[in-house]
């Protein structure tokens, strides 16, 4: 298994070079290559961001230039792994990552078949571990749960995906216009609290054809992402 790190940073973004932030002495991206290392089932690592800043960092084996939009840089990191049957790809603002939160996540999403798998966490799960975190949550029939910051992908579906998946990531932390964009049932079950996963998913099937899974997590770790300046604070205190 072959992994893809967006390490770019775009105008939209809360903090500047964030891959690049220091955290207790060390970039915050190094953190994410360090975990990604530590699971035996990641062979290489690629990385997409400032090639001459990326060169700094140890352990990546491949280094993108990046584009202009995430989606893009998507593309151009899946580029070098797009024989591959699946492919991880996450950002590169979780620095709380663990290499046994990777394992379990892709063991999981391997069981599926599935094309695409997206990790969400449950609300208690991840105040357990992070109380001061502050996450947008989402209620759906199972529970209350907030998303992940890795996906399992079949590269040979990405160019399919990439048209309304730029959407998803724009909406990730909107749930309202994320069930929006699911279509009406969903979104009037997600009003009265009563989507539920698999419903999500096939929509997911129908919307983009491929078979997609959410992979229910027990590592907040995999979540907690570090991408506006008073989350650099909640960084250090838990690293």
């Amino acid at each position: 298994m072959n992994a893809v790190i967006l390490a770019g940073s775009t105008k939209e973004d809360k903090l500047p070079d964030k891959a690049f932030v220091n955290l207790k002495g060390r970039y915050m991206i190094s953190y994410v290559v360090k975990a990604l290392r530590e699971c035996d089932k990641i062979e290489k690592i690629a990385a997409v961001g400032d090639p001459e800043r990326l060169k700094e960092v140890e352990g990546i084996d491949i280094i993108v230039p990046q584009a202009d939009t995430i989606m893009d840089n998507v593309l151009r990191g899946v580029e070098p792994f797009k024989n591959d049957r699946r492919v991880i790809i996450l950002t590169c603002d979780i620095p709380f990552l663990t290499g046994e939160a990777v394992c379990d996540f892709i063991e999981k999403a391997e069981k599926t078949g599935a094309d695409l798998c997206y990790p969400i966490i449950r609300k208690e799960d991840n105040l357990k571990k992070f109380p001061d975190a502050k996450r947008t949550y989402a209620r759906v029939k199972e529970g209350v749960f907030t998303g992940g910051n890795i996906f399992y992908v079949n590269p040979a579906v990405i160019d399919k995906l990439v048209k309304e998946a730029k959407k998803f990531i724009a909406y990730r932390k909107k749930p309202w216009k994320l069930g929006k964009l699911l279509g009406g049932k969903i979104l009037f079950l997600f009003l009265i609290g009563r989507v539920s996963i698999s419903h999500i998913e096939k929509k997911v099937e129908e919307l983009f054809g491929i078979k997609g899974k959410a992979i229910i997590s027990e590592y907040p770790e995999i979540g907690n992402d570090v991408d506006k300046e008073e989350d650099v604070k909640m960084a250090i205190k838990y690293l």
